[in-house]
């Protein structure tokens, strides 16, 4: 079946790294990517920061990132075969169109990549929608500040949800664990850098939002103003904003003094660990 995949490419290059693939590589290769890209990107909001940061980088950065860091033990440990495992299930079992059609591989990851996120868009406008799934995501947009960090700080309820949804997708599409690998890869490149704290000229980010979400374009998704906040759910591609009517091009105030946040969040209960874990089943707050 792989062969029927890597057809007009060269094979004997790409059979190596497939076979060379496994869950544990897979992710030993997002997370050396994902340090490299953090590292240049944190670099940069230093150097071309876009708004002025109301608190300290420590205390947010901890709390931010140790949700990321308990996100992902928590995936392991009870979704073991979610991402790149969920492929090589569905392969052996021959379960999925791709398991069933004779396409070259780059057409299956332009294809993947596309419904992925696609279901990305949805399941984000989703999780907006029902009461139940914005207290969790919610925790996503408390965070009174919005850098590179802000892109990791979901609850675990919230990865769970997310992780199931991209395991039955996996398994109807049946990708291969190449293409998984890639399409999370991008996914995880593109929350890191359209949540970045970086000044982009505005031509640059008016060239980009053709095709790719930038800082600009989804720092309002961040606004405190719901009518902002209810707007601009794509993660990767723009098309889809535009598409499904959700984009809106620019703020109600300037960027840099737009209010960040969830109205009543505020203070060290949006930057405490243990508060954003706890944050979805405290009293709604007007």
């Amino acid at each position: 079946m792989y062969e029927s995949r890597i057809k007009f490419l060269d094979q004997s290059k790409i059979l190596k790294v497939m076979n060379a693939l496994t869950a544990d590589s897979a992710s030993a290769i997002r997370l050396l990517i994902f340090l490299l890209v953090f590292s240049i990107l944190a670099f940069s909001e230093l150097i071309w920061p876009r708004r002025h940061l109301s608190s300290f980088r420590s205390q947010r950065w901890i709390a931010n990132i140790g949700l990321s860091i308990l996100n992902s033990l928590v995936v392991r440990l009870l979704i073991p075969i979610a991402g790149v495992g969920t492929a090589f299930w569905a392969e052996s079992n021959g379960i999925g169109l791709f398991n069933h059609l004779p396409w070259p591989l780059w057409i299956e990851l332009i294809v993947f990549v596309l419904v992925f996120d696609l279901t990305i868009y949805w399941q984000h406008r989703v999780f907006h929608w029902i009461p139940l799934l914005w207290r969790f995501h919610r925790v996503h947009h408390t965070d009174e500040d919005y850098d590179i960090t802000t892109g990791s700080r979901f609850h675990p309820i919230s990865i769970l949800i997310s992780a199931v949804l991209k395991v039955v997708l996996v398994i109807l599409m049946g990708a291969s664990a190449f293409a998984i690998l890639f399409a999370e890869v991008i996914l995880n490149l593109t929350s890191m850098f359209n949540h970045g704290n970086i000044r982009l000229p505005r031509s640059v980010d008016k060239a980009l939002r053709y095709a790719v979400v930038t800082p600009d374009m989804h720092r309002i998704h961040h606004s405190q103003d719901s009518s902002e906040h209810n707007q601009n759910f794509g993660f990767n591609f723009t098309f889809w904003d535009r598409l499904f009517g959700s984009y809106i091009e620019n703020s109600k105030q300037p960027q840099e003094s737009m209010p960040i946040g969830i109205s009543g969040y505020t203070g060290i209960q949006t930057r405490n660990l243990w508060a954003l874990i706890l944050q979805p089943v405290k009293q709604e707050r007007l």
